[in-house]
């Protein structure tokens, strides 16, 4: 399965922002991740709907909408999804999940069910048909810069099997969360195919960012 970079805005320098954009179009970086953030389903705020429809006018690359917010479903059209990008909803955090992913697939994006590091990945089992791809967090929602928790390795590698084997070979595997250049190598080697890019990559102190975009796509071929 083919492996994609979704560049994780929170990280990104805002006083650099168009510069950004251009080295991450230059060098093929998939998506631009937004995180969303409400204070409720997690404890802080994070990037609202007028950044997200301003990046849109600023690039081409597709947006990746991770709604980390309660009842997902009633506030999905403040961010109007838009055809080839992705948006997730977390299964932890609304009692209509279904609802919510058919009403991203309505708007022509693509639906993608996102997974507390507690939450078993037999969970969906009811909605396998009504996603895209999972939404696997290798640390707790709601924070950049934690350490991976290890046994999200097995959760992706478990998940990888079970979707082959039941048939849902088809949906990708989204990992969020300390993707670091030698993380994102195991995530990959676990059955990952989305990495959710941020400071510990990507953004990396100390690295040219081009150089480390070129440098996380070596780790996930």
């Amino acid at each position: 399965m083919k492996s994609y970079i979704s560049a994780s805005m929170m990280c990104a320098d805002i006083l650099r922002l168009k510069e950004t954009l251009e080295t991450f179009d230059a060098r093929g970086v998939d998506y631009l991740h937004i995180d969303v953030m409400d204070g409720r389903f997690v404890p802080n705020f994070c990037l609202g709907t007028d950044y997200a429809k301003r990046l849109r006018g600023l690039s081409d690359i597709p947006l990746d909408v991770h709604l980390m917010v309660e009842r997902p479903e009633d506030k999905l059209s403040w961010f109007e999804p838009r055809p080839g990008e992705l948006c997730s909803v977390h299964y932890e955090s609304t009692p209509h999940t279904r609802r919510a992913l058919a009403k991203i697939r309505e708007a022509g994006a693509r639906p993608v069910i996102a997974l507390n590091p507690a939450t078993h990945y037999r969970a969906i089992e009811h909605l396998l048909d009504e996603i895209d791809a999972v939404l696997v967090m290798t640390v707790d929602p709601g924070y950049a810069g934690q350490v991976l928790i290890e046994a999200a390795l097995k959760k992706i590698s478990l998940l990888r099997n079970w979707l082959d084997a039941t048939g849902y070979g088809r949906v990708g595997i989204e990992a969020d969360g300390n993707v670091s250049f030698v993380n994102a190598r195991r995530m990959r080697a676990e059955g990952a195919n989305i990495f959710v890019a941020g400071s510990s990559s990507v953004f990396e102190r100390g690295y040219v960012l081009s150089e480390a975009i070129e440098k996380l796509r070596e780790n996930i071929l």
